[in-house]
């Protein structure tokens, strides 16, 4: 019984593995260009991604300040608050805390809407960012003759067919001259 289900093992094994085996020989018969590119490697490292960091950081400079600000008040109301406490009518401490109460909702609203702004902003700048590289990738693979070209989820990838650098290259490229 137990060589009956060996042997059925194996017949499956020898059915479905064949076309496998078969595919894989006929890749190496017509000699398959195939690169790999470190897609976070040019998000981090080209010109487009450097130009669209100081973009946001210039663009949302002054509300990060206004931010800032809003936290130095508070904390310096706050202060206040429990210094003067002692010396401070009932009226005065409760308006001084509802100031304060106002002034941490406020706060809290514009960090809210600071997040989501940036959020978003950054969203729709990476979005054109992944455009242009795979455009860039398909146009240097095109170029270069290669068959199939992987990006995320490689397990392993040896240093001979990894194409980034020529990638990023011609990033480089095409950022210096769009000026």
């Amino acid at each position: 019984m137990k060589s009956i289900t060996q042997f059925a093992a194996i017949a499956f094994a020898v059915l479905f593995l064949q076309p496998v085996l078969t595919n894989m020989a006929s890749a190496q018969e017509t000699n398959l260009k195939i690169g790999v590119v470190n897609v976070q490697r040019l998000l981090q490292g080209s010109p487009q991604a450097r130009a669209a960091q100081a973009l946001l950081q210039d663009e949302f400079a002054p509300i990060q300040r206004e931010v800032i600000e809003l936290q130095a008040d508070l904390t310096a109301k706050q202060e206040k608050l429990q210094r003067d406490v002692d010396v401070m009518s009932a009226d005065e401490r409760r308006n001084a805390e509802r100031d304060l109460q106002d002034g941490q909702r406020n706060l809290q609203r514009r960090q809210n809407e600071f997040a989501e702004d940036f959020d978003l902003r950054r969203n729709e700048i990476l979005g054109r960012m992944q455009q242009d590289l795979a455009s860039e990738i398909q146009s240097y693979a095109n170029e270069a003759g290669y068959d199939l070209v992987l990006g995320e989820g490689v397990l392993y990838s040896s240093g001979n067919i990894d194409i980034t650098s020529e990638v990023l290259k011609g990033l480089e490229a095409r950022f210096g001259s769009s000026d």
